[in-house]
């Protein structure tokens, strides 16, 4: 696989057991780069290792008076540099595509179960961590994969040249071969502590980029209520927590360095100290002296590698555990299923979990006192297991459970909207351009979804757009417009689709009532005949339901209209008009009186403007 070649068609199926069966896996897909890899190393250290032979050649030829074999020690030092830069610089071409490539192919991994998981994935996994696994742990894993072939193009080429050493001077050589495996070893016992501490840095940027974020997306209603002091000073603290995260960890890396520099230096004045000795005595020549030395220098280039292999497997193998934690997520336990297909994801939906039916072509509202728990309910109603352990039943549409049918006919058929739904950066026709059954139109959608103010105001935001606000650009996230607006945006996104069921979370949360009232009636006009589940607590929104259900610890504890429930039923009551337990407790004769007249009047001035 080359660069120019990416994405891959098909990322494959990674074994996520652990963390270092991830690493294991990478390398099999990755098994021909690293073999090209490991053959460029081996040319180009192999040319590194015998130049100290050709310049001891050449001051042995000196020493001798022979100009001939002077003028082959020459010719021997110009092939080798040849190949040194041929071997460095096909060996640095095939290593940073194996880490390129890798690095996408874990991308890629990533994006497929961000979408399989859909909003279930934050749920399970913190936002923050998400983003240190897509970004540095990636990059940490790509590098100990590229660092591998080049490991072990190094040990091969030290092992031969450590023996050869053994063979041409064997006084010397046995120093060399007993001190290079201690070099190597030495700042083994310095790398956990160290990576520890690099990990603990790591976890703390994760928090920071975790609180920073949701005081981004927050920063309207933070800017509402004066509470920007409150949240910059504890990023500030969380700030200067990952700074003494970074020096204390630094102070370890720096102590690992000295150690790198220092013992191979001490190797190098031992056998300098002790060739001098020898050279004395007589008992080697100058060339062979010159011959040593340069081979001893030589060898301090490999172990940088060993060095750099353990530097990266300490790394790498907790941000590999990281990576196969986020993949090994399931959105349910797996059944085969062959037989299911969308033709037949028809019918009620129904949540054995709970006892909630939303019955087909119906539009049924959901209260559910737990914001929370609504939002694992409405996740499992669209086929997604919180806990994803299978424990849940899953929700069935008709008399087919939704964790047994493909992915991808589970979601063309229950389109779950969660509330808090992202809109992406383009266009708003771009953002409307999305897989649909072609019977809602776009103007069907927006008009339902009380979208003319939004129109208007992306016309005049945008000159580009030649005032047609369907070519008027969305920044990310929608962050230049109100959060009312990117709700009834995201909800005419979600009308577009025109799925089989549309399941909507707090659709309405942020915008006034008279639009809300609005939405209400335009969604039930363009849904009709289809199942339509709303989780809310509005009294206009439920009132245009065709049933309600109430929720209560998990449980459906009562189902009606409307009107029938709050009378009759006093927490539902409590819910939807937000009395506090102690209200209901001071006068709860004077309470329930003072709701079924509110109810009542609510009632007929919706009448009365449904008339005019």
């Amino acid at each position: 696989m080359q660069i120019r070649d990416l994405p891959y068609p098909d990322p494959g199926r990674p074994d996520v057991r652990s963390g270092l069966r991830f690493l294991l896996w990478l390398g099999r897909t990755q098994l021909g780069g690293q073999v090209r890899a490991m053959l460029w190393g081996t040319l180009h250290m192999a040319s590194v290792a015998l130049f100290p032979l050709a310049v001891g050649l050449a001051v042995q030829a000196v020493v001798d008076g022979s100009g001939a074999r002077l003028a082959a020690a020459g010719g021997l030092m110009l092939a080798l540099g040849a190949l040194t830069a041929l071997g460095d610089t096909m060996l640095h071409r095939v290593s940073v595509t194996n880490w390129i490539t890798v690095a996408a192919r874990v991308q890629q991994l990533l994006a497929r179960k961000t979408a399989e998981l859909g909003a279930a994935l934050t749920r399970r996994v913190a936002a923050g961590e998400v983003v240190a696994v897509s970004t540095g742990d990636v990059e940490k894993i790509g590098w100990f994969v590229e660092a591998f072939s080049r490991f072990v193009s190094a040990a091969l080429t030290t092992v031969v040249v450590s023996a050869a050493l053994v063979v041409y001077q064997p006084a010397l050589g046995v120093v060399v071969a007993i001190g290079v495996p201690v070099l190597a070893l030495a700042v083994l016992p310095l790398l956990p502590p160290a990576a520890k501490r690099a990990d603990e840095q790591r976890e703390k940027a994760g928090r920071a980029t975790e609180l920073a974020s949701d005081t981004v997306a927050g920063l309207r209603v933070l800017r509402g209520i004066g509470g920007e002091e409150l949240f910059l000073t504890r990023y500030r603290a969380a700030s200067q927590e990952v700074r003494r995260a970074a020096v204390r960890s630094a102070r370890m890396w720096a102590l690992i360095a000295a150690v790198q520099v220092l013992l191979p230096g001490l190797l190098l004045i031992a056998v300098v100290w002790y060739g001098v000795a020898l050279a004395r005595d007589g008992r080697i020549g100058v060339g062979e002296l010159v011959t040593v030395y340069g081979v001893v220098t030589f060898l301090l280039f490999p172990l940088r590698q060993f060095e750099e292999i353990a530097m990266a497997y300490s790394f790498s193998r907790p941000s590999a555990q990281r990576a196969a934690r986020v993949l090994g997520l399931e959105r349910t336990t797996p059944v085969d299923h062959e037989g299911a297909s969308e033709a037949v994801l028809r019918g009620d939906l129904y949540d054995p979990a709970s006892g909630l039916l939303a019955p087909a072509g119906q539009l049924t509202a959901v209260v559910c006192g737990d914001p929370d728990a609504a939002g694992r309910l409405a996740d499992r109603l669209g086929g997604h297991a919180p806990d994803g352990t299978g424990d849940v039943p899953s929700a069935l549409l008709g008399e087919v459970a939704l964790d047994e049918v493909p992915l991808e006919a589970a979601r063309a058929a229950v389109l779950v909207q969660d509330k808090d739904p992202v809109l992406l950066s383009g266009t708003l026709a771009e953002l409307l351009d999305v897989p649909s059954s072609g019977n809602v139109t776009a103007g069907a959608a927006l008009a339902a979804a009380q979208c003319d103010d939004v129109l208007v105001s992306l016309a005049q935001a945008s000159a580009d757009a030649g005032g047609d606000p369907m070519r008027t650009r969305i920044t990310e996230r929608g962050r230049s417009l109100s959060g009312g607006q990117r709700q009834r945006l995201a909800l005419a996104r979600s009308l577009v689709t025109d799925p089989e069921v549309l399941v909507l979370d707090e659709p309405t949360s942020a915008v006034d009532s008279h639009t809300e009232a609005r939405i209400a009636d335009g969604v039930r006009a363009l849904r009709q005949g289809r199942t339509t589940v709303m989780f809310s607590s509005s009294p206009l929104l439920l009132d245009r339901a065709d049933r309600v259900v109430f929720v209560r610890d998990g449980k459906v504890s009562a189902v009606g209209s409307h009107g029938e429930l709050v009378r009759t039923d006093p927490v539902y009551r409590a819910v939807v008009t937000r009395r506090t337990d102690e209200d209901r407790d001071e006068d709860p004769d004077e309470d329930m009186d003072t709701e079924l007249a509110e109810f009542d009047r609510s009632e007929q001035s919706e009448q009365i403007g449904e008339s005019a």
